[in-house]
């Protein structure tokens, strides 16, 4: 039995965390979101709080070290306050409920984002790891203390990066703890993680973070909890999931695009802003100055046959579009495994409300026609996000109010179906395949009425600069037979024909000064 005994606490000295302290915890429970701050960085505001469990192996006492496993990028921290539990509660009232917890420590609440996609919403390796659960370095006691009068402070290598209150929580502790013991039975020593506020971000090996709580009138606190981060050299096994980090888990990890040095989310860009990384304004230009046959001649030349998105129609045949791919991966439907990945904020919402300004959302059906991979809401949602498109190899649901939205969708037919009845929406920013083509995130995709193509960002420069010289050796060869001329050695041009598309050239660039 963990005993707490607490001195007055008009002496502000308070009890060490030590593994007495916590050798009867059975659980550690954590709230998603909770801080209106962090609600509004997420963009989104729960009705009701949600929970996930780290293992009580993820424990550290007082702080100490914690490894970023070899091959992970993302190791993310949130400083949290900690709920200690002091006598067992099971279906208590929210008038009631404070009584059952003995202290109150500061936590950070540690977790690998290169690991997310393996447990789908668990958090269980992402989460779990040995030491991601750093606690203390002391207690405060909860009957002395006002559960809404405290404050949580986070430090990152010296410099304050969360301070927020519990004046304001979207769920106040006592709530947490009446909430829990609806269905399960909260156990002297379980610990609950109640939420990080806005300023969570990533740290890397050599770097130290430290979390402290403790009234907002600084009269009694837990002092600092230190965790300094080293880098793993232990590699994972080849036969478990493996680390992958993605734009999309970069952005979550350290709170904005911004601040993971990437684009911007949700702002119309500013005038010669970047598109992404790969997709300049310039390179946009260009790309959208040639045509898709061009394109796909060049490609040719550069022996990729298999790149270009086959068998769909558009929406709007009219328009040309140039931009960034995301992806978005469906698999045949399996009732047991729909109930886990098809309901709620499932991968196919994710895409939709992440993609960005500019950004195509490339989506691999697997060439199935028989129901709808996008319908009226969610299009006009990526519209509103400002995708340049959406792609699917398979069918349109609310074909008439998608046809008319001023974004485009290429796809393989109109459908009534949900997409429920043939697919689960699984993975999101990964490669794919879609209408028999290859598709990576962050490959430049080109798109109009004669085609789909895919292109490489690497090559795309350069690829770029090839086809707008082809297109002017074309329209020499246009004009050259326009006046009669034998397309025998003109189409392709010979030495000849070369030295006059050189002078015409010239004469050509001279006129433009």
């Amino acid at each position: 039995m963990i005993v707490y005994d607490f001195v007055p606490d008009e002496e502000k000295v308070l009890e060490q965390v030590n593994g007495d302290t916590l050798a009867a915890t059975r659980k550690v429970i954590a709230v998603h979101i909770n801080y209106p701050s962090r609600a509004a960085q997420r963009g989104r505001t729960p009705e009701q709080p949600s929970y996930f469990l780290k293992p009580t192996s993820s424990l550290s006492l007082g702080g100490g070290t914690v490894e970023r496993p070899a091959g992970c990028e993302l190791l993310g921290y949130e400083g949290e306050i900690a709920l200690v539990i002091g006598k067992a509660a099971r279906r208590v009232s929210l008038e009631d409920a404070w009584n059952h917890v003995a202290a109150v420590t500061a936590s950070n609440d540690l977790g690998v984002y290169d690991l997310r996609y393996a447990d789908k919403g668990s958090n269980l390796r992402s989460k779990g790891g040995d030491g991601f659960t750093p606690v203390g370095p002391s207690l405060i006691p909860a009957d002395a203390v006002d559960p809404a009068k405290l404050r949580i402070r986070t430090w990152h290598n010296g410099h304050l990066v969360q301070d927020d209150t519990t004046e304001d929580l979207l769920f106040p502790f006592a709530r947490l703890v009446a909430d829990l013991s609806q269905l399960l039975t909260l156990e002297e020593g379980d610990i609950i993680l109640t939420g990080t506020p806005a300023g969570a971000s990533v740290a890397t090996p050599g770097d130290v973070l430290e979390v402290e709580v403790g009234t907002i009138d600084g009269a009694l606190t837990t002092g600092r909890l230190a965790t300094s981060v080293e880098q793993g050299t232990t590699a994972f096994a080849d036969f478990g999931a493996r680390p992958k980090a993605d734009d999309l888990q970069r952005e979550e990890a350290y709170g904005s695009r911004e601040a993971a040095g990437l684009a911007g989310v949700g702002e119309a860009p500013e005038a010669g802003a970047a598109v992404g990384p790969a997709l300049s304004p310039e390179l946009k230009a260009k790309l959208g100055s040639v045509a898709t046959a061009t394109l796909s001649s060049q490609l040719r030349k550069r022996g990729l046959n298999n790149v270009s998105i086959d068998g769909l129609q558009a929406t709007r045949p009219d328009r040309k579009v140039v931009g960034l791919a995301r992806t978005l991966r469906y698999v045949p439907n399996r009732e047991d495994l729909f109930k886990t990945h098809g309901g709620g904020f499932n991968a196919q919402k994710k895409a939709i409300d992440s993609v960005n300004d500019g950004e195509i959302l490339v989506m691999e059906a697997r060439g199935e026609k028989g129901t709808g991979t996008v319908g009226d809401i969610l299009a006009l949602r990526a519209q509103v996000r400002g995708a340049a498109a959406i792609i699917t190899d398979g069918g349109v649901r609310d074909f008439t109010a998608v046809a008319g939205l001023e974004m485009p969708t290429y796809f393989a037919n109109p459908h009534p179906a949900v997409l429920g009845r043939r697919h689960i929406p699984w993975d999101t920013d990964i490669t794919i395949a879609c209408g028999g083509a290859t598709v990576q995130p962050g490959d430049i995709i080109v798109a109009d009425s004669d085609g789909i193509l895919v292109i490489p960002p690497a090559i795309a420069e350069e690829l770029a600069d090839d086809c707008i010289r082809q297109e002017r050796e074309e329209t020499f060869i246009f004009e050259m037979v326009k006046q009669g001329n034998s397309v025998d050695g003109l189409y392709p041009m010979n030495a000849e024909w070369q030295a006059r598309y050189v002078e015409w050239e010239g004469k050509e660039g001279n006129a433009n000064d």
